[in-house]
């Protein structure tokens, strides 16, 4: 997710509840598990960590032509050693390739996985935060955001082959290469594909015990949009003749000030400014100006509203006479929402996480961050459920960490999910 500190901050895990039926639910099956998959699960954690430490080693920025290569012929070797026929995929626009892997079976589910191969750190990363393991966090750039992802759906789908489990349609892997700029060049497929598709599970992180108290999987996330103001004004001596001008700096500077409560009058919208230029030279009165600024939106056409809120707004006074000032919208992710559908199958995870000695699995209602279980719930087509990936924090930050506690437990939930989904 292109997003400040991702859907799991710790607003959001402030945020946990707990559905009360499927808590009381999960209770009834506290210590249930069945113990040949929690012993595969178990048995296959050495290699999990392994698979993390040879992803992080492959420094995977979303402008990083080369690592994201490397990331596609990695997941593509992996996706095709587990029996997947494998596609290259082109992304609409920026580098990098989606890689598609697909599995055929005997029964009647259609499954989609999803994850990202990008993250948001440079190349050169790892000499300053190198791949270390202390006590029960393994740290590295990207670990949990999203390489974490990647290696639950690697294992679990392992797991699964070793058992001879075939009890599904089709299960489709798709890994994209752009997910921390927006998905720009990869969310149309995605919400292609998993409209083929009966379930689409996403593998985002979720938020570390250390910061949660439990674990978790995501019911919402807003979608994204980008609010642009632009200011004309007229160039001058800024010296000899500043009064010839209109200074389109002065007027955006009022324009924003007059503007950054407007979001609070369009339900289902947030607006932050958060970048802004004007100017070629120091002794010039600037005739151009422009702003940008961060948008969240939970509710379908609430960035076309706030657009028009914030066009309104700017129209109703001025500054500087004689200056024009326009808004305009780029969207980006649709906001997601579980459903009825979606919820259902949440508490049904609820249910098998208590099978682990009545390990809890709280339910993230909502949060800031945008995800691409946007694009897949897009159309309402597929039942779609997010953050499958493994348990950490510092996303973005420096000292990336997974919990390596969260492993055995993922790979258990999504494995049993799986067999679930194939039975319905």
């Amino acid at each position: 997710m292109p997003l400040a500190l991702r859907p799991f901050a710790l607003a959001a895990a402030a945020a946990m509840t707990v559905a009360a039926a499927g808590a009381a639910q999960a209770a009834g099956n506290a210590g249930n598990a069945d113990t040949a998959l929690l012993d595969a699960a178990r048995a296959a954690q050495p290699a999990v960590v392994q698979s993390l430490k040879e992803m992080v080693s492959i420094e995977s920025g979303s402008a990083n032509a080369d690592g994201l290569a490397q990331m596609a012929s990695y997941t593509e070797r992996r996706l095709q050693a587990l029996g997947a026929q494998v596609e290259r995929l082109p992304v609409a626009k920026g580098p990098g390739t989606m890689i598609r892997g697909t599995l055929q079976g005997s029964g009647k589910a259609r499954i989609m996985l999803i994850a990202h191969m990008d993250t948001v750190y440079p190349a050169g990363i790892l000499a300053t935060q190198p791949i270390r393991e202390d006590g029960n966090r393994l740290y590295g750039p990207g670990i949990a955001d999203d390489k974490g992802g990647i290696a639950v759906i690697l294992h679990s789908l392992e797991i699964l082959k070793q058992r001879g489990w075939r009890d599904y349609a089709q299960i489709t892997v798709l890994f994209n290469p752009d997910e921390e700029i927006g998905s720009g060049g990869s969310g149309a497929t995605i919400a292609t594909l998993a409209d083929q598709h009966d379930v689409v599970l996403s593998f985002e992180p979720n938020a570390a015990k250390a910061v949660a108290k439990q674990e978790s999987l995501l019911l919402g996330a807003s979608g994204t949009a980008s609010a642009i103001m632009q200011v004309h004004g007229r160039a001058s001596h800024a010296g000899a003749a500043p009064e010839l001008g209109r200074n389109a700096l002065l007027e955006l500077a009022y324009q924003l000030q007059q503007t950054r409560d407007t979001a609070k009058l369009v339900p289902g919208s947030q607006l932050n400014w958060t970048q802004a230029s004007a100017g070629r030279v120091r002794n010039q009165i600037p005739d151009s100006a422009v702003a940008y600024a961060d948008v969240r939106i939970t509710a379908d056409g609430a960035d076309e509203k706030l657009r028009a809120a914030l066009q309104e707004k700017v129209n109703a006074s001025h500054l500087v006479p004689d200056t024009r000032t326009t808004v305009t919208m780029e969207s980006g992710r649709p906001p997601y929402v579980a459903d009825a559908r979606g919820r259902a199958l949440a508490q049904r995870a609820q249910e098998i996480y208590a099978e682990l000695d009545g390990r809890r699995l709280g339910l993230v209602e909502g949060t800031g961050g945008g995800t691409d279980a946007g694009f897949a719930a897009r159309s309402g087509k597929a039942v779609v459920v997010e953050s499958f990936g493994l348990a950490g924090f510092g996303y973005h930050a420096r000292d990336e960490y997974i919990e390596l506690d969260s492993i055995v437990p993922r790979l258990y939930l999504v494995t049993r999910m799986l067999e679930e989904i194939g039975r319905r």
